[in-house]
């Protein structure tokens, strides 16, 4: 199943898009992996949408990604009487530890972890930002916090601490049973709600004793400031710009994707943006110029994948939705002014043969103008490095195993291949122009450049360029 584009589309699935049928015509319509959104998944329904994925994977003969994302931990008031409550602007609220109904001035919370944190000047946000509140007083029993916006508040809303950091890891009691539940199902990246240092995503990458590979959702403040720390502990990263949009001023997240994206790119780690991209397809059947504008500068960003969530989980529209992100890139790779935008930003590379090799690789290839770039790859750290130059032809990577296929369907340009190991280097090239000729991307007399690491069957020893010209029957001829 070749794509016609380079970034990788994800979809969500929910009650729009959970059965089969639809999931096919998902995948038909563009999506490379699939979300299942734990917080809203029984284990038992993420056991059937995995199997189905798998299935359709099965069917095409293509691998397809899942991605497991887990709740994180979620603060919530307590109950108001009647329900809700107007807080007045200027007034000073409290929250405490008493559980009793709340009033226009007060309310439970029930969060130790949040009084133990706090401090005076700290803000605090509730329900997704629509009330703001400033810490005046804060001790183990009670909070008081003068209420900058105020408004209408409701029994259970949500509340955020941008300035705090909090005393708790990224993983509740719930999330170490979805972890479980995932990883047993065979799940391909597990995304981290709440991650708020490097030492977070070291401490839940030690439960995970699979391949699975670790996607960091970078949605708090805290997390911007020990951005370097989690980038090197990550595998991925998503710009959750929805959480980040509540608890950072929102004009800042524009600037902070980038800067997301440059930084994943960088360190040769594949980077999603997510969160509204197509929000008004929740509904209408076509969106917003602006939307369309926002997917199209993910993917001039060099982007590795573009997310959708309520558009393809509930929408009504959600085959649709992937059709016009499908769309959108194709247009945006396909505009002359693409390579150099994408190609804006220098790459350094680092002192790696991994990256010396991705390096030659990308400038053997534009030089001699070459059709595509095939790595041979265990883990895919090879594919990742070559990926990382964002080179101007399609990069096919060969693997002999299924998890590093179905991890690799996030990356940006990668097209995976399942096949075995080759025995000797003519063996090589022969499977490289032969797969590559039968998935369409070269015809004869086109030339490809091949990567592998011999011996073969080493990961992490990628160590040899060669170029080959394919014959009408798809064999290897000439090169060097």
């Amino acid at each position: 199943m070749r794509r016609n584009r380079r970034v990788k589309l994800i979809a969500t699935l929910g009650p729009a898009s959970s059965s089969p049928e639809m999931m096919e015509r998902l995948f038909l319509a563009g999506v490379d992996v699939f979300r299942v959104n734990m917080s809203h998944s029984s284990h038992d329904l993420a056991r059937t949408l995995i199997f189905n994925v798998r299935a359709l994977s099965k069917k095409y003969s293509c691998p397809i990604g899942v991605l497991a994302d887990l709740q994180g931990p979620k603060f919530r008031l307590g109950e108001f009487s009647g329900g809700r409550a107007i807080v007045a602007d200027g007034t000073v609220f409290t929250f405490d530890r008493t559980e009793s109904t709340g009033s226009p001035g007060r309310v439970f919370l029930p969060h130790p972890q949040i009084f133990e944190a706090v401090e005076p000047g700290h803000t605090l946000l509730l329900d997704d930002g629509k009330l703001r509140m400033r810490v005046i007083e804060a001790d183990d029993n009670r909070i008081a916090a003068e209420v900058v916006v105020g408004g209408p508040l409701a029994s259970r809303k949500g509340i955020s601490l941008p300035d705090t950091i909090l005393p708790v890891g990224p993983l509740t009691e719930k999330d170490h049973a979805d972890l479980n539940c995932a990883l047993d199902l065979g799940a391909d990246w597990i995304a981290l709600s709440f991650v708020q240092r490097g030492q977070d995503v070291e401490d839940a990458r030690k439960l995970i004793t699979t391949d699975t590979a670790v996607m960091v959702k970078v949605e708090k403040p805290s997390a911007i400031e020990d951005l370097d720390a989690i980038i090197a502990a990550a595998d991925g990263f998503m710009v959750a710009r929805g959480d980040l949009g509540v608890e950072m001023p929102i004009e800042r997240v524009p600037g902070l994707q980038k800067r997301i994206t440059r930084m994943a790119r960088a360190a040769g780690k594949p980077v999603v943006v997510a969160t509204q991209m197509l929000e008004s397809m929740i509904t209408s059947p076509v969106p917003t110029r602006a939307e369309v504008s926002d997917v199209a500068t993910a993917v001039f960003d060099g982007a590795d994948a573009v997310m959708l969530s309520a558009e393809s989980a509930v929408g009504q529209y959600p085959v649709e939705a992937i059709q016009m992100m499908d769309r959108i890139a194709i247009q945006v790779e396909n505009d002359p002014s693409y390579s150099s935008l994408v190609h804006a930003t220098a790459i350094k590379p680092q002192a790696t043969a991994h990256d010396a090799i991705a390096v030659a690789a990308h400038a053997v290839a534009d030089s001699i103008k070459l059709s595509a770039i095939v790595c041979f790859t265990a883990t895919g750290s090879t594919a990742l490095r070559v990926a990382r130059e964002r080179p101007g032809l399609p990069v096919i990577g060969l693997t002999p195993v299924h998890a590093t296929a179905q991890r690799l369907t996030v990356v940006w340009g990668i097209h995976a291949v399942m096949t075995n190991d080759p025995d000797r280097v003519q063996d090589m090239v022969n499977k490289a122009c032969k797969l590559a000729m039968e998935h369409g991307f070269v015809k004869p007399g086109d030339g490809i450049l091949v990567t592998a690491g011999v011996p073969f069957g080493s990961p992490g020893t990628t160590n040899m360029i060669r170029i080959a010209y394919v014959d009408e029957t798809g064999n290897a001829v000439g090169g060097g």
